[in-house]
């Protein structure tokens, strides 16, 4: 029986079948709508290095037959099989793509799947619809990925423009060439049973080059539609003559020269200004691809027209699906939920969300209440529970994403922002004496699972020595192997530590080799 994923959720192809002779069917459809179904074979930075694994229509195949476009087959868009043991070590995933060949957007198209076929039965299935999505004209859809071993990804992911926009996004170029009618997708068969391999339906046509780095092919036929645009002619350099006299300098004036003295204001007209308009230092004559700037410096380029919003917010746009907590980026953190693991979260953490949350009250009970209140270790906690992803920070604090197996974790509660709950928790003292603010006490995380640390500023992991200390108000974290201890300092000055008005107290760690502690560049 095929095993459900939805967006977000990964497995390694070990646990869904014991083969490596993989078959990948994409299902897509939509009223008026036509798709090019391509698989993006990518470097370890996630690049199309080598464009000879950029696999679609006209490239039907890598070059030892690793990846091949199998054509519509068994209910399928389109297909193809993958032989993991075969690929090449510089290829680390496998992206398969599905982009409109035409008008469109992604929010137009019916109920639609990836699936994983091995051995004649489906092991993998990923469905899709255009609930989803918005104006994207392209989605990765899932990938195969190499992280130890061979694993999937069900990603889902929305992407703004086309097939050369997907393209640009893992490092390729598009040639330049007259546009062309766009290939037409073969009918889809009604049958359903699982595919057989089958060899590409016809002779493939020569494959194109996409100026990827490595790639010594000659130039051939580039994706379709694409026309960069042409650069401005380079124009000669202008001249200018000061009123009253009648010889041109040769060459064009420095930038900033204007009028000379003694000239009446408003009749100085830079190269490139409207006569009778006066241009300030440093303001250029004319706008990019127009006359040549005022001070006869070299010519701007012209601005692409892809460079619109979208194209620009492309750099912030959400991270690739990693594991369960993915860092989206220093700031931010997002988790993703299934119903039967929720997660406990610092209330008020929550910046954005997408599916079926539920967010609840976590509360503590009378004995939490006044743990926490005598500690110094209370929590406010809000309890996420569903099936989707949820977004989280807390005043622009890095975040850190510490994930434990089987193993323990102390920290200190306001350093804590989210954790799984299937984690255990327990407030421990910390032995000698107080520090400020009841600062003696520390949370204990034992067990599997993860726990996002905050920290003001970037911290630094210090090895535990021998004499190793720490000021109480600025340590995060340290391993449960490394004992803490309070004590009072009487070698340093109060100046050595931040806003200290009392008596100086650190913290002394002590343990084997192995240990840490972590300290943030900031004052409590």
């Amino acid at each position: 029986m095929a095993r459900e994923f939805q967006r977000g959720h990964k497995a390694k192809i070990s646990d869904l079948t014991a083969g490596t002779d993989l078959y990948v069917g994409v299902q897509i459809s939509g009223p008026g709508l036509t798709f090019d179904i391509s698989c993006f074979g990518l470097d370890a930075d996630e690049r199309l290095s080598d464009d000879r694994y950029f696999i679609f229509f006209n490239q039907p195949k890598s070059p030892e037959d690793s990846i091949q476009l199998l054509g519509a087959q068994a209910g399928d868009t389109e297909s193809f099989r993958v032989t993991l043991d075969q690929i090449p070590s510089q290829i680390h995933k496998l992206s398969f793509t599905a982009t409109i060949d035409g008008a469109g957007q992604m929010s137009q198209i019916a109920p639609g799947y990836l699936r994983i076929v091995a051995g004649g039965e489906e092991v993998a299935r990923y469905s899709f619809d255009g609930s989803e999505f918005s104006t994207e004209r392209a989605v990765m859809v899932g990938d195969l990925y190499l992280k130890d071993v061979w694993r999937f990804a069900a990603v889902g992911q929305g992407f703004d423009g086309g097939l050369d926009a997907l393209l640009k996004n893992f490092g390729g170029e598009v040639a330049e060439e007259e546009p062309e009618a766009a290939p037409q997708q073969p009918a889809v068969p009604a049958q359903s049973q699982a595919p057989a391999f089958a060899p590409p339906p016809q002779a493939a046509a020569p494959a194109p080059s996409f100026g990827a780095p490595p790639a010594p092919a000659p130039a051939a036929a580039p994706v379709a539609g694409t026309t960069p645009p042409a650069p401005a002619a380079p124009t000669s350099p202008q001249t200018f003559t000061p009123p009253g006299q009648t010889v041109t300098p040769p060459g064009a004036p420095p930038a900033g020269q204007f009028a000379p003295p003694g000239a009446p204001a408003g009749q100085f007209t830079p190269p490139g200004a409207v006569a009778g308009q006066f241009a300030p230092p440093g303001t250029p004559g004319a706008f990019p691809g127009q006359a040549q700037p005022f001070g006869g410096g070299t010519q701007l380029a012209p601005v692409p027209p892809e460079a619109n919003v979208r194209v620009v917010l492309t750099k912030y746009a959400e991270a690739p699906v990693g594991d369960r907590w993915t860092e989206q980026n220093t700031n931010l953190v997002r988790a993703t939920l299934t119903k039967d693991a929720p997660i406990l979260a610092k209330q008020g953490s929550m910046v954005a969300y997408q599916g079926d949350i539920d967010f609840a009250h976590k509360g503590s009970g009378l004995l939490g209440k006044l743990t926490g209140a005598l500690t110094g270790q209370g929590m406010s906690l809000m309890r996420c529970t569903g099936n989707g992803e949820v977004f989280l920070a807390d005043e622009a604090s890095r975040v850190f994403v510490i994930r434990l197996q089987g193993e323990q974790l102390y920290t200190s509660a306001q350093g804590v922002l989210a954790f799984d709950e299937s984690l255990e928790t327990e407030v421990r003292r910390i032995e000698g004496a107080g520090l400020p603010g009841g600062g003696f006490f520390s949370m204990l995380f034992s067990g599997t699972g993860a726990v996002v640390v905050k920290t003001r500023g970037v911290p630094v992991v210090l090895p535990v020595g021998a004499a190793t200390y720490v000021d109480g108000n600025a340590v995060i974290a340290w391993s449960a192997g490394a004992q803490a201890v309070t004590t009072t300092s009487l070698r340093l000055r109060r100046s050595g530590y931040a806003r200290q008005t009392t008596e100086a107290v650190n913290l002394q760690f002590r343990g084997a080799p192995g240990n840490f502690v972590v300290v943030q560049p900031f004052e409590v």
